[in-house]
Order: structure tokens, then sequence, then C-alpha cells
């Protein structure tokens, strides 16, 4: 999520997202004659000619993919939260409402969910979509040869941890396609969150009869299927996607913009300047230029729910040895990093649950757990010492810091080093990474420091904990922690939401102290936007919305 999740984060998507769309006609995605050799900028004029509405974004780097169950990342998630619609969809209150479901029901023990589709939800090849789609989805997700890193959030469904483990059966997890449009689910436990997890886009149905004829139907816009606001009309590999709106969704009055041209730049003064031209309508804003811009009237800003933080891996000298993960912790300024570095408004990292997520008596939880790392150089020194002395070094091996490559996460990684040259008198070497090759690398256990973001999944504190339980796919530090494992299973199935919140307290407190990674701020969404963008939904914790964006003359 785990890398969850604007800057950033909106960056964001800043960070990957799944992509989904096929338009209603054989030739989508293929150029007519007349536009053969056009440039970009030629089509562009074209459909203003044409009047059409059209939005350009930027979605800095490739989707890691536009399967549902494998895109589980912020650069997927934003095109597929616009190409594909789940059951639930979080409305312009941020709250879980109806997508493809238009109500359900749910027994009085919680355990069971039936959701009834709606009659006109369609896909854009005209199929209706069934219960059956969510279904084949659900259960790809979670078959154990597909290796989706998104499968831990369908745990609360009774039999699918078990399938997921390769010590179950398909048969076994308890989602029923009663007829066409109905779709029944059965929980584990009850779980008052479950609609919120479900609009996580790995929860979007996939048209089956589409995927068992072509396996790969989400890899090309001539084969995407859409069921959302809009369809995928092209896709040039690592350089643009081109949405149309979709003729064939339930809600198609309600979308305003004709098209979206996606591109792909991956860095933070290059956008800026394609929107100074005119070639962007919104951008993120460079931090050398944050003061310049930030109190633009043109500029929003917005909570996000997300946490920018370093892992640990502890399975690698010097690392084994909790105080010297906490020395480190205690050497990092968060305040000049998130003032100086990142600047836009940023705030720095005490705790590891970001701002924004209510407690049962209305508080925040984060004010509830208060600060759980400082800034403090001379306890960081006492900690270095006695982990050294624990582990009988007279000098620390090396280090190696590594980062996927961005400019703002290089500023950062350079920051880091510099705090600890100067605060521990500990020399680190940095590395960067391109996106695909760290991840692997990380979710290997090859990084031994490694810089980690996360973005909700949905709206519920135990989101981000349950990354750090044994064998999480998110977890990526190589640590293991019963009693942390058994706070996190009452964080999600106890029923009395006061002691729940009181085990996720618990939770929290047990991952500062073991500092299995270290947190240096939370996320926000800061976004310049042209004076002609209007509407765009931009969640607290989620992916934003284009379904009612338009852009005005």
């Amino acid at each position: 999520m785990k890398n969850k999740k604007l800057l950033l984060i909106l960056l964001a998507l800043l960070t990957v997202f799944v992509l989904a769309a096929c338009t209603a006609n054989e030739d989508a995605g293929e150029p007519d004659d007349a536009d053969a050799g056009e440039t970009e900028e030629e089509k562009g004029q074209d459909e203003e000619a044409a009047g059409e509405k059209v939005l350009r974004l930027n979605n800095g780097v490739e989707p890691t993919s536009l399967d549902p169950s494998i895109g589980f990342d912020q650069v997927s998630w934003d095109p597929l939260n616009n190409l594909m619609e789940g059951l639930t969809r979080l409305d312009q209150d941020h709250v879980a409402g109806p997508g493809v479901a238009e109500n359900w029901d749910i027994s009085e023990d919680g355990l069971t969910y039936t959701f009834h589709l709606r009659e006109d939800a369609n896909w854009s090849n005209g199929d209706p979509v069934v219960a059956e789609d969510f279904v084949y989805a659900w259960k790809y997700m979670l078959d154990p040869e597909n290796a989706s890193s998104a499968a831990f959030l369908a745990y609360f469904i009774e039999g699918a941890e078990a399938f997921n483990n390769d010590e179950g059966s398909a048969d076994d997890v308890k989602i029923t396609a009663v007829d066409e449009k109905t779709l029944e689910v059965e929980l584990e436990a009850p779980t008052g969150f479950f609609l919120d997890v479900l609009t996580n886009p790995a929860f979007f149905p996939v048209n089956h009869k589409v995927a068992e004829e072509n396996a790969e139907w989400h890899a090309e816009a001539d084969s995407f299927v859409a069921n959302g606001p809009f369809l995928l009309e092209s896709w040039d590999h690592d350089s643009e996607m081109v949405f149309a709106k979709n003729p064939e969704y339930w809600d198609a009055d309600a979308v305003n913009l004709d098209k979206i041209h996606f591109a792909m730049v991956n860095d933070t003064n290059t956008q800026y300047q394609m929107f100074e031209t005119g070639e962007l309508d919104t951008a993120s804003i460079p931090p050398e230029m944050s003061d310049e811009l930030i109190d633009g009237d043109n500029v929003f800003i917005g909570d996000y729910g997300g946490l920018e933080f370093f892992r640990f891996n502890i399975t690698e000298e010097p690392f084994q040895n909790k105080n010297i993960r906490k020395a480190f912790a205690y050497a990092i300024n968060r305040e000049d990093i998130a003032t100086y570095v990142v600047k836009n408004g940023v705030e720095p990292a005490y705790g590891f649950v970001s701002p924004g997520f209510t407690t049962p008596d209305g508080g925040d939880f984060r004010d509830e757990n208060g600060n759980l790392v400082e800034f403090d150089p001379d306890t960081a020194k006492e900690f270095l010492e006695q982990g050294m002395e624990e582990e009988g070094y007279s000098e620390l091996p090396s280090i190696v810091l590594s980062y996927n490559t961005s400019d703002t996460n290089k500023a950062v990684a350079e920051s880091i080093q510099n705090m600890l040259s100067e605060n521990l008198g500990v020399e680190v070497t940095l590395e960067n990474q391109e996106w695909n090759v760290f991840a692997e690398a990380q979710q290997n256990l090859e990084l031994q420091l490694s810089r980690s973001s996360f973005i909700n999944d949905y709206n519920d504190p135990v989101n981000f904990l349950e990354s750090f339980i044994t064998d999480s796919y998110m977890n990526r530090t190589g640590w293991s922690n019963d009693e942390y494992d058994e706070l996190i299973e009452k964080g999600k199935t106890e029923t009395d939401e006061e002691q729940r919140y009181e085990y996720l307290y618990e939770a929290e407190r047990l991952l500062a102290e073991e500092m299995v990674a270290m947190p240096i701020r939370y996320y926000n969404t800061v976004v310049l936007e042209a004076d002609h963008v209007e509407g765009i939904l931009r969640h607290p914790v989620g992916y934003f919305d284009l379904k009612y964006a338009d852009v005005t003359e």
C-alpha cells in the first residue's frame, strides 16, 4: 500500500493504478487513416476544435498493471478508479456509497452481506456486469498462483486466507453468485469497515467471459473492458494513456468529460513546465518553488492518508539490533525535512498512523496516541552506543540507503544521509533504483535500509498497522512478533469500537518500540489546477475520482 496512496502520494500518487477500458467499437485504440502521423499536440487541437471536453493529467509513470489484482499501487489505482467501479464507490462526502451495487443487506450478526447489482450496470463492450464477474475477480486475486499483493485485503472473507495460503480451495471462499445480479459474501468476523474496504480497486470486477478468452485482456487498449465512467481508448506504453467517456456506464449522464489524457512524466520540474505551457491541467509543485506558489489561488491543498517512512531490514546487520534502529530514528530531524526539503505544507511524522482517522469518541487517532518518536540526537547516541555494545561492534558495518528514483526521494535521502553523519557520526551510502527493480528487491529483503511510502487502502487505522504482521506482503522487514499479530487481529474483529481502538493504540506503540520502520512525514494533497478545471474529487483516503470533473471555457 503497501506503497499504498499525492505528493508522492499525490504523486502518488503518487502512487500506482489499475487500468480498465475498451471501447464499444472494434477499432478502439487504432488511429483513423486521417490521423496517421499526427503529433499529440495536433490531435489535441483537433479535439478542442471538435468541441470535446478534454482533461490533461500526469500519472508520473506507467501503471504497474491495469489488472485490478496486480496493479496494487498509486500509479495504477488512480487510472483504475476511473476506468472501473466496484460494489461500492467513495461518494462526494468521502463515504462508501453505492457503486455497481445499488443497495445491500447486512445480516443481524454482521457476517453476511447481500449485494444487489444494478440492472443497467454494463461493461464497455455491452456485456452486463454480473455477480459472477466479482466471484471470478476476487478468487483470481486470492489464487496463490497469481501472487496478488492485494490478496490480504480479502482475508475478511470466510475461506479467503486459507485459499490464498494454499491451505484451502477456491470453493471454500464464501463468495456466491446467487443469481446474475445478486452477490452474497460471508465474513470471518463482523467488520464494520467492510464497505470501505470494497472501494479499493483490488475488489473491482473482471468481465469473466473476456478474461477466460484472453488472460492479457488488461494489457492493451484494444482488449481492455471497463465498467466505470471512462474506457481506455489508447495506450502508448510509458508515454500516454487516453480515456474516453464510457457510454455503457450506468451513470454516464453524470460524466462531463469526453476524454482524459494521462502523461507519464516522472520529474516535478518538467511536469510543472508542462502545466505552465498548457500541456497539463494539473501539476504538483516542485519543492524549490513551494514558497513562491503554495499560496496561489490555483492551488488545491487537502488531507491525504499516507506516510513516507524507511524500512529496516532486520535480517541484515546492523539492523537486527533494536537500539541501533532506534538510534537512526531519533537522529532524524523530521521537521526540517518537511519544512525545507519536501515543503508544500507537509507535516513531520512522529507516529505511523496519519492524522484524519476519527476515534469512537470523536477525537483523532494521531492526537490520542501522541508522538512515538522524536528528534533527539543525544538519545540517539545513547541508543547507538548501547546497540553496538550489545552486538560487540567497534564500528558499524557499512550501510546502504536505497530509494526509488525521484528528485524528491533523492533530496530526502540526502538529508537523512547528512543527519546520520552529523548526529551519529554514521556514514551512509545512497543508491537509487527504478521503481520496478526497487520494489522487487525490497520485497525480497535485498535492501538494507530503504525508502517506503504507504497510501491507505481503506478508511481505518488498522490498514497501515496490519502491514507489519508476520508474513504480510507489505512487511518487507523480516520482523515477526506474536504479540503484535494478536493485537492486529483484535483490532480487526473486536466489535466494541472503543476497545478495538485501544488494541490499535497498543499495536502502534509496540511498532514504535521495536522501530522496524522509521516514520518521516505524512502526505497531503497539493495540486496546481488550471482555472478551467473543476469537480475533481480528491479523497483524503482513497483515489481521485474524475466522474464529476469538468473543464470550462
